[in-house]
């Protein structure tokens, strides 16, 4: 918070969801896998085909979180609700885990 009240520009509070990339022998390898994937509550999976053939699926989830907390220096959310961030943002860790 201290470094975030310093701050000249716009700053975002931003958590990545969780992404893992399995590199497939066949196309029949990652459907199945991208099935385990979804039905494991994985929906933003999928599956890319390269150029050269390569199989690649990706297993995603939807836990993001992306808030601006200030604009030009100025801070525009409270202590509180960074702290609460904070906290959910730790609680989707736990859920990637």
């Amino acid at each position: 918070i201290s470094a975030l009240k310093k701050a000249s520009g716009d700053v975002v509070f931003k958590f990545e969801p969780f992404v893992l990339h399995v590199l497939c022998r066949d196309l029949q390898d990652a459907q199945l896998l991208h099935s385990v994937a979804i039905d494991s509550g994985f929906r933003n999976s999928g599956i890319t085909v390269g150029r050269g053939g390569k199989i690649t699926m990706a297993v995603r989830s939807t836990h993001c979180l992306e808030v601006p907390l200030s604009h030009k220096g100025r801070l525009m959310v409270s202590e509180e609700y960074i702290e609460f961030l904070v906290d959910v943002a730790n609680q989707k860790m736990e859920e990637n885990v």
